[in-house]
């Protein structure tokens, strides 16, 4: 895909494979070198970044919304929480990270305003691990009346193909 554009606007980003938080400035030419699932990856300076979906607008794309409504109960709401992580992509292939089965668990406490999220990886070694915790530490942040967001990457019990949907089996071919 690799096409070259100038941030309309200050844009966050997250550094791969670090998930490190940075801000590409205005007027800065980057390069769009892929797009899956709405989130964005880019070379800048010689760094390879991750820029979400709702942030699209920076870089001349059609940003994402996420319209979370604050349902007045000054609480969290658990499906807006699933909602903000089915919007979440693996990096190397376009399906969430709900539908590959990596989200374990969440719970909420409501009366720290914090989100606890246990997940997985499709393997140990994956590079892009602490790229996906930011993103998801960075999507559930957007439920209104959320504080924190803590995510805690478990190995046990591993990830297996079974553990995806059946659509997400089907879509990666692997439903067999």
């Amino acid at each position: 895909m690799q096409k070259m554009v100038v941030t309309e606007r200050a844009c966050a980003a997250r550094r791969v494979p670090t998930g490190e938080p940075t801000i590409i400035p205005e007027g800065e030419f980057i390069s769009i070198n892929q797009s899956l699932g709405g989130n964005y990856t880019v070379t800048w300076m010689g760094n390879m970044l991750r820029i979400d979906g709702t942030d699209a607008s920076a870089i001349g794309q059609q940003s994402e919304v996420l319209d979370f409504e604050d349902l007045g109960k000054d609480e969290i709401d658990e499906d807006q929480v699933w909602q903000a992580l089915d919007g979440i992509y693996d990096p190397e292939i376009p399906i969430s990270l709900v539908s590959l089965g990596l989200i374990y668990k969440v719970s909420i406490d409501q009366d720290n305003k914090t989100v606890s999220i246990d997940m997985t990886l499709t393997a140990p070694g994956c590079g892009m691990g602490p790229v996906l915790v930011s993103d998801v530490e960075y999507r559930v942040a957007k439920v209104p009346n959320v504080d924190n967001v803590k995510v805690e990457l478990l190995f046990d019990p591993p990830w297996s193909r079974e553990m995806m949907s059946e659509e997400a089996q089907l879509e990666s071919g692997m439903f067999f």
